[in-house]
């Protein structure tokens, strides 16, 4: 390996510069088990939006009808994880009255990111489809950048959902993806330099009358820091910085209904 691609696949490591980071897997896994646990009949798990395998999302719907929906978009570099690693990430969302929608997809290789896009896109309509109100969307890392990508003037969202978008909040998103292609990472995302361009919501446009406030950790890792900023100069929005938080921890608070990612996707709404 060149010193380049070395100190690139450094710079968007996140679980060697965390402590414990290791263990955060299995202690999410748990978390999302007792969630679905106490939600019974008020979780709906894997329900299809498409033909592939992990073209599902989970749906909680809080008690009596929903204000609106939330989605969560997890991350994994597009290449790990699933919807049930994450379900107790719906708990904020829902105390506060609203559904919310874990949205699957396709991992890499089996999948480009322009793919991805279009499959997410699809995902949250399908959920939309059954709650109605407002919409808003959020995700981690890569489900920052997938995020930030249905908030882009150009992503392929169906008329009527796009119409009930009202915020986006990405967490820790991927905005450029260009530098991606210098990591080992490639070896399996496959970008080249076009997708890299089309898809890079910091390149992009901004969806016009969509909120977005993108939030990142302030104990990150430096590139996660410089990607959630850059992508903000680009679309003119704030970027919340949220003190001692570092890349595994920081979607934690989606969890508590009053906490103040919380309250910026959905209050007032």
């Amino acid at each position: 390996m060149d010193a380049r691609r070395k100190a690139m696949d450094e710079a968007y490591s996140n679980a060697a510069f965390i402590p414990g980071g290791d263990g955060y897997p299995a202690r999410w896994a748990a978390e999302a088990a007792a969630f679905r646990a106490e939600q019974g009949a008020r979780a709906r798990l894997t329900v299809s939006y498409g033909a592939g395998a992990r073209q599902t999302y989970d749906l909680f719907l809080p008690e009596g009808r929903p204000r609106g929906l939330m989605v969560f978009i997890h991350g994994g570099y597009w290449m790990a994880f699933a919807p049930r690693d994450w379900s107790h990430l719906a708990a904020g969302a829902v105390d506060r009255g609203w559904a919310c929608a874990l949205v699957g997809y396709t991992l890499a290789p089996e999948a480009r990111i322009a793919t991805l896009t279009g499959e997410v896109a699809r995902g949250i309509a399908a959920a939309a489809a059954e709650v109605a109100g407002p919409v808003v969307v959020t995700g981690h890392s890569a489900g920052g950048h997938l995020s930030a990508r249905m908030a882009c003037a150009d992503a392929p969202l169906a008329a009527e959902v796009a119409s009930r978008l009202r915020r986006v909040v990405p967490l820790s998103p991927l905005g450029d993806l260009r530098p991606l292609r210098e990591t080992s990472m490639n070896e399996t995302l496959h970008l080249d330099a076009g997708e890299a361009l089309a898809e890079s919501p910091t390149l992009l446009a901004k969806r016009a009358g969509v909120e977005v406030t993108v939030w990142v950790g302030g104990a990150e890792r430096p590139v996660f820091i410089e990607q959630a900023q850059d992508l903000a100069t680009a679309w003119g929005v704030p970027c919340h910085i949220a003190p001692r938080l570092h890349h595994f921890n920081l979607p934690d608070d989606l969890a508590r209904a009053d906490s103040a990612l919380i309250e910026t996707l959905l209050g007032g709404l």
